[in-house]
């Protein structure tokens, strides 16, 4: 892929979030129970910032802008974010069992505090968990120095915490206690 496109495919990423993540209605749009709009309705408001987007224009991001994130999901005809969502109505995941171990990448500045006061979703409407630590570690570069906390979630979903599958990588859930949360190693 050219440069451009590279650059192009970005641009449209991070408005895209913007849009299907934190303000749809800024572009007319209505996110339906699940997060999804007609990928027409979200290729018409992309326009209005990026005039050459199209709809291959979105199914490229989808497919290639940090694929391991799994940022966006299409189906049929209609788009989402598959999480980092901030609006005020809450998106629908399904509930699944999560693995037993999960981890919160966050910055040796923020462990402590979690640790004592339990993961809470912030501006956000979930927790974001995930069982890659290497993409965890990257996350928590976002913040200052990189760390791992470790979720057992296996005995917080034993204790009835419901946990959501955003998508291979991401796990999702509203809050977690601080009992099940633990320093682990390092990162960076």
């Amino acid at each position: 892929m050219r440069n451009a496109d590279s650059t192009l495919l970005k641009r449209v990423s991070k408005q895209m979030a913007l849009l299907l993540r934190h303000a749809p209605d800024s572009a007319g749009l209505v996110l339906d129970p699940e997060g999804f709009v007609h990928l027409d309705d979200l290729v018409d408001a992309l326009r209005h910032h990026i005039g050459e987007v199209t709809t291959e224009t979105v199914r490229a991001v989808v497919a290639q802008v940090e694929p391991s994130k799994q940022r966006y999901s299409i189906v049929d005809d209609c788009v989402r974010a598959n999480y980092g969502h901030s609006t005020a109505d809450r998106i629908a995941h399904a509930s699944a069992a999560p693995p037993d171990v999960l981890v919160h990448g966050t910055s040796t500045s923020a462990a402590a505090t979690i640790l004592m006061q339990g993961l809470l979703p912030m501006k956000r409407q979930y927790v974001h968990l995930t069982s890659d630590r290497q993409l965890a570690g990257a996350v928590g570069t976002w913040h200052g120095k990189p760390c791992l906390i470790r979720v057992d979630a296996r005995g917080a979903h034993a204790d009835g915490i419901v946990f959501y599958k955003a998508n291979h990588t991401f796990w999702l859930v509203e809050r977690l206690d601080s009992r099940y949360l633990s320093l682990e190693e390092s990162q960076g």
